[in-house]
């Protein structure tokens, strides 16, 4: 008796053009040192080949390759500039894709992984594509919602009056961005979650503008080379009221340092008699020392 022919038609890979094209943007951001490169942009800024190639580790014909697989696959555009040219990522959505993958990496290993004290300069306040991220975009994003400052619309959130009001008094200029003038209005912000906090921080044409305000003002300020911010002295005297956080965390690194006996941060380096006191804390970077300040995202160092 002979046996029925097995029907593969129904086991056989479809070959329909309408499903997601995940697997070539995957197999591009799966290289590390593409990967690297993507990270380095997330701050939301341009970068030379030659500080990407440094970031990712590789030499500059090794990076400039990599680039071009980038641009390909639409992730990057590039802007020149006389003889060179300068890279960031294509949109916002190309750095709400990496974040999510991102969250989806630590999903497991999220606690233990911001627990380390080598993160919590990044997981205090960072660049987020332009806005602000971290502890301190989580809270300011919360701080407006509670204050009243932003109202929600469709799938974001307009200005209020007392919003205006209240940047007006931080000396940020919103013209355009309040909910009374536009004849249809749009958004200003919408929320994004957040890769450390697991929380929502906002993005958007308002905390993008927010971010580069605090900047341009000297009240925040980028670590070399990193997406990590520190808050200033006149940060605090300027956001302490609207981040309750910054006037706490200064607050805390003094009194710690002067439990310690020390009369400067240790952020900025160790006198020479302290060295050999504190030799067992090897610093991460290279000519200076590991700071006193204790390693808890409450009551780590504001730099």
């Amino acid at each position: 008796m002979k046996s029925a022919p097995f029907n593969t038609s129904s086991t056989a890979p479809s070959a329909t053009p309408f499903e997601p094209k995940l697997a070539s943007v995957a197999a591009v951001i799966a290289d590390a040192t593409r990967a690297r490169m993507l990270s380095y942009l997330l701050a939301g800024d341009y970068a030379s080949a030659g500080e990407l190639a440094r970031a990712a580790s590789v030499t500059p014909a090794t990076a400039s390759g990599h680039l071009g697989k980038l641009m390909a696959a639409e992730l990057l555009v590039c802007e020149q500039r006389g003889r060179h040219r300068y890279y960031k990522l294509a949109d916002d959505e190309v750095a709400h894709a990496l974040e999510a993958v991102a969250l989806i990496a630590e999903r497991r290993t999220h606690t233990a992984t911001w627990a380390n004290p080598t993160r919590q300069r990044l997981r205090f306040a960072r660049c987020c594509y332009g806005h602000l991220a971290g502890q301190l975009g989580v809270e300011l994003f919360s701080q407006l919602l509670s204050k009243e400052w932003l109202a929600p619309i469709g799938d974001g959130y307009l200005l209020t009056a007392q919003g205006k009001a209240g940047l007006d008094g931080l000396g940020f200029a919103v013209e355009g961005m309040d909910k009374t003038k536009p004849a249809a209005p749009t958004r200003v912000a919408y929320r994004c979650l957040d890769w450390s906090e697991r929380r929502d921080h906002m993005a958007g044409k308002l905390p993008k503008a927010l971010l580069a305000h605090c900047l341009q003002q000297g009240w925040l300020r980028r670590h070399d080379g990193e997406r990590a911010l520190k808050v200033t002295p006149l940060g605090r005297k300027h956001l302490a009221g609207l981040l309750p956080s910054v006037s706490m965390r200064f607050d805390a690194h003094r009194l710690y340092n002067a439990a310690n006996r020390t009369s400067r941060c240790a952020c900025s380096g160790f006198t020479s008699s302290q060295l050999k006191r504190h030799s067992q804390y090897p610093s991460p970077t290279p000519g200076r020392f590991m700071r006193l300040c204790p390693p808890s995202p409450s009551t780590s160092c504001i730099g």
